[in-house]
């Protein structure tokens, strides 16, 4: 129990400093995304910068919405408190999860590196949409475990936009790749990092429940 607590502290204490921290950058310092849109070269298609700006907001907004209600959800306390709070979360969650989907399937087309880049993202939305579908049709089967496997496998897709930022720094500063191979470096290798770690988590918390 110890244990659990103490990662749920460490998860949200990730959780809130990321939220803030994209808050701040794309809503304060750079709202126009200057820095980000300067490393999109040779798009195939016109970007519409105003459109695409919006588009961005919305996306960031709703990213961060979910982020937010799914560490919720994951609160023991609020689920033994309020079953009716804790499943209302769970529906905003969902809602949020397709507009992040929604709004970076738009986006997708010009995202940094090219096709591959783009191929890599609606990978990504497809695999986060299958996989918060089946926790949702788990969960009105009352497959309470099974449900919360499949939250945490969906949950941990929220951290996408970190670990392709972490993996592109890495390459790019580190090991001196261009950016946009590192970015799209960095789209493939959070998936895999995304899927395994949860993986790894359910197993952690089965071998103690166990």
């Amino acid at each position: 129990m110890k244990l659990q607590i103490s990662f749920y502290r460490a998860l949200a204490c990730v959780s809130s400093v990321f939220i803030v921290y994209a808050l701040i950058k794309i809503y304060v310092v750079d709202p126009e995304a200057v820095h980000f849109l300067s490393f999109k070269t040779d798009l195939k298609r016109e970007l519409k910068l105003p459109l695409w700006l919006n588009v961005m907001y919305v996306h960031v907004a709703f990213a961060c919405i979910a982020m937010a209600a799914g560490l919720l959800n994951f609160s023991n306390r609020l689920f033994e408190k309020s079953r009716k709070l804790h499943r209302w979360s769970g529906y905003i969650y969902l809602l949020s999860v397709l507009l992040v989907i929604l709004t970076s399937g738009y986006m997708a087309p010009y995202a940094t590196g090219g096709k591959i880049s783009s191929i890599g993202f609606n990978i990504l939305n497809i695999v986060w949409m299958l996989i918060t579908a089946v926790a949702f049709v788990q969960i009105k089967r009352k497959r309470i475990i099974s449900h919360r496997n499949w939250m945490i496998r969906s949950y941990a897709f929220c951290f996408t936009n970190m670990i392709i930022h972490l993996i592109t720094a890495l390459l790019h500063q580190v090991f001196h790749f261009s950016y946009p191979s590192s970015y799209t470096i960095g789209i493939y290798g959070a998936i895999a990092i995304l899927l395994i770690t949860a993986e790894l988590i359910i197993r952690a918390i089965d071998h103690k429940r166990t």
